[in-house]
């Protein structure tokens, strides 16, 4: 049977082609929507995979190091570390930051590890260049996102680092690229005051009639030494031995610690059900506004065509064409449309969108086909407005002028 939506559609193809593909744009768009939600997920169990760890323990009743601001003394890890079934315990610091390079400079997360080896809690997994940390001060691996490149120098704070490494996917649960520094350093950038600032204080302290009494002798100068040195960290990263219980051990540090811990389950559930939830409920209203605009977009279309049709469809009423067949040649046009939309859509998202997004844009195949069919679904829910006006035609408009 020769397929009248076939011949129509060729009798206007240009018409038709490029309003696929301004439907399309906008299903690339949607596409996009979806493959940045996927983005911020993924960004953030990168960064739970990248830091190595099965435990963080963190100030007590906080959601750090992550989600919150969290501060425990610097010497928890050594009581941490000889629990039954802990393999590996590190300190670890995070701070978001703007890291200036030369003339530029990016926002990026600055984590401090601690010394050790390859595998330490904290530690980037794998490098693409260069050699990971090896000195105590001033050297710094950092994510190609950042742009920085090996021998950069780095100023974070009042203090320059080298770029000996670079490495990738080492991102913060907001897509900022990571910046690692040793401990010690990370230690003196995000606590330890400014001269400026220790100096003010110190005037204070002295100043203040309670700490120059005869019953606190000593009181001052260990005020004023305190305000020289940094006794704290974000968290500690606990690594288990193989066969061990990690909620025993976490249940364990709880007890006798004082101190929060969650487990890399737990952390998730901070990152993603927390963390990104607000953002995932923006996607999701801009999601079902686009899809609200495409079926809103693609009825007006096909009831423009439809309309443009009408002494067609009277002349196939009267030759006794059944209805059906002018239900399929409605329909038929939908999903031609939505197929084109599709199609453009898909290419803008993948070669368009997704590299030049400042996020991380994640496009899964599961996506893609769950979009086709709901743009399909679309489409043809559209053109039941096309329907209803083609059914109403009356076949004597054929010959009525």
């Amino acid at each position: 049977m020769i397929s009248l939506a076939g011949r129509d559609i060729m009798h206007s193809l240009g018409k038709f082609v490029f309003t696929g593909m301004g439907l399309g744009l906008l299903i690339g768009i949607t596409l996009s929507m979806a493959g940045i939600y996927r983005g911020l997920v993924d960004d953030g169990k990168a960064l739970l995979e990248n830091s190595g760890a099965d435990l963080w323990v963190v100030q007590r009743d906080t959601l750090g190091p992550y989600a919150e601001s969290s501060s425990i003394y610097d010497d928890v890890w050594r009581s941490i570390r000889g629990l039954p079934g802990v393999a590996r315990a590190a300190n670890a610091t995070y701070f978001t930051m703007q890291v200036r390079q030369g003339d530029r400079d990016v926002r990026a997360m600055v984590a401090g590890i601690a010394a050790g080896a390859p595998g330490t809690p904290g530690w980037p997994p794998y490098l693409v260049a260069g050699r990971q940390i090896t000195r105590g001060h001033y050297e710094a691996v950092a994510d190609i996102a950042t742009g920085f490149e090996l021998g950069d120098r780095l100023r974070i704070r009042r203090n320059l680092y080298t770029v000996v490494g670079l490495t990738r996917r080492m991102v913060s649960s907001g897509g900022d690229p990571m910046v690692f520094i040793p401990l010690k350093d990370a230690q003196e950038a995000q606590f330890l005051k400014d001269n400026d600032a220790i100096r003010q204080q110190r005037e204070r302290t002295a100043a203040n009639p309670a700490f120059n009494r005869p019953q606190v002798p000593g009181l001052l100068e260990a005020v004023i030494a305190s305000q020289s040195t940094n006794l704290y960290v974000n968290a500690v990263l606990v690594q288990m031995k193989p066969g061990y219980e990690v909620e025993e051990t976490a249940q364990a540090i709880r007890r006798w610690k004082r101190l929060t811990v969650y487990t890399r389950s737990q952390m998730e559930e901070i990152l993603i059900g927390k963390m990104i939830a607000t953002s995932a409920r923006q996607i999701f209203m801009f999601l079902v506004i686009l899809s609200l605009v495409s079926a809103a977009i693609v009825a007006f279309i096909i009831y423009t065509l439809t309309l443009g049709k009408i002494r067609e469809i009277a002349v196939l009423k009267l030759i006794g064409t059944k209805n059906r067949t002018i239900v399929g040649l409605i329909m038929q046009q939908a999903v031609a449309l939505g197929a084109i939309g599709f199609m453009v859509g898909k290419i803008t998202a993948t070669l368009v969108m997704a590299p030049i997004f400042p996020k991380y844009v994640l496009l899964q195949p599961l996506d893609s086909v769950i979009g086709f069919g709901a743009v399909m679904a679309i489409c043809m829910l559209s053109s039941i407005v096309s329907i209803r006006a083609a059914m109403k035609v009356d076949p004597a408009e054929a010959v009525g002028g």
